[in-house]
């Protein structure tokens, strides 16, 4: 058995032995609060009552944790979770971390960059291949949508847009490999696109679990496979790869084909909306399999 696999297994067995659940950290996506997915914590507790969870906030009170979650710089907002995690002695001994929508692919970047002891890391609609595409588009216009995305194309990748839009920072323009790897300035370092990181995947093998949840109808990540690590084929924006097709997993340069070679990559496909599932859903396939 691999250091690594000893690692999170030592850490889980001393949390149980002990009695105690894994803390919880979770992160919400864009235009939401910490307040906003405080059901979700409160799902968490009326199945393990004595568990800790911890929502991350950005910001000194939930309408800068909107703002931020739109206009505050993402290599910033991690390096602030990473302290803040870092200094909480409740989660000192292992935590499991769930992600919603971009704050999936956030929690993702503080797993890889921080060596904090993460357990399960479990994303929802997360978009790990980036996006390239307007929330609700295509639609019934796909020529509109189409213009829309080249015109956001053009500007999401200028040095003032990278550093305090968002949205820009995880934009994967398909037609503009070689300009996404050189400007974006998250991304495209969390996936190793212009430098491998050997610390990057070396934490992500920590991992118990690494869980994705898929949205089939999702109307806001496009295309829909990124969530999964999938991407369009580069060049154009109609045809897909599979996770096991891209360049990202062939070369496991973050770790993926060896996390799903040992069993700890794991899929789970809701047919809904963006993030949308039922408590009973959450419960029986997040709560009861990865957080206990």
């Amino acid at each position: 058995m691999k250091l690594n696999s000893v690692y999170s297994i030592f850490i889980t067995l001393i949390l149980h032995t002990a009695g105690a659940a894994l803390p919880v950290v979770l992160w919400h996506g864009m235009g939401d609060t910490s307040d906003g997915i405080q059901y979700l914590a409160n799902l968490i507790t009326g199945q393990i009552p004595d568990i800790y969870t911890y929502s991350i906030q950005i910001g000194y009170n939930k309408e800068m944790d909107y703002i931020n979650s739109y206009f505050m710089s993402v290599n910033e907002q991690v390096a602030m979770v990473c302290d803040r995690l870092r200094r909480d002695p409740k989660l000192a001994k292992g935590f499991n971390f769930l992600g919603f929508s971009q704050g999936g692919q956030f929690a993702r970047a503080v797993v890889q960059r921080c060596s904090l002891p993460v357990v399960n890391l479990i994303t929802f609609g997360s978009q790990h291949q980036g996006v390239y595409g307007i929330p609700k588009c295509p639609g019934s216009d796909k020529t509109y949508c189409n213009v829309a995305r080249k015109m956001l194309s053009y500007g999401a990748y200028m040095g003032y847009i990278q550093k305090h839009v968002v949205q820009a920072q995880y934009w994967h323009d398909p037609t503009k490999e070689e300009t996404y790897r050189k400007k974006s300035i998250f991304l495209a370092d969390i996936n190793c696109e212009r430098e491998v990181k050997p610390i990057y995947k070396d934490n992500l093998l920590k991992l118990e679990k690494f869980v994705m949840v898929l949205f089939t109808n999702d109307s806001f990540v496009q295309p829909i496979v990124s969530q999964t690590f999938g991407q369009y084929v580069p060049g154009q924006s109609s045809k897909v790869l599979p996770m096991e097709e891209t360049e990202l997993y062939k070369s496991d340069r973050i770790g993926l084909k060896t996390l799903n070679e040992q069993g700890k990559l794991i899929n789970h496909t809701v047919n809904g909306d963006h993030v949308k599932f039922t408590h009973e859903w959450f419960i029986d396939t997040i709560v009861k399999k990865y957080l206990k």
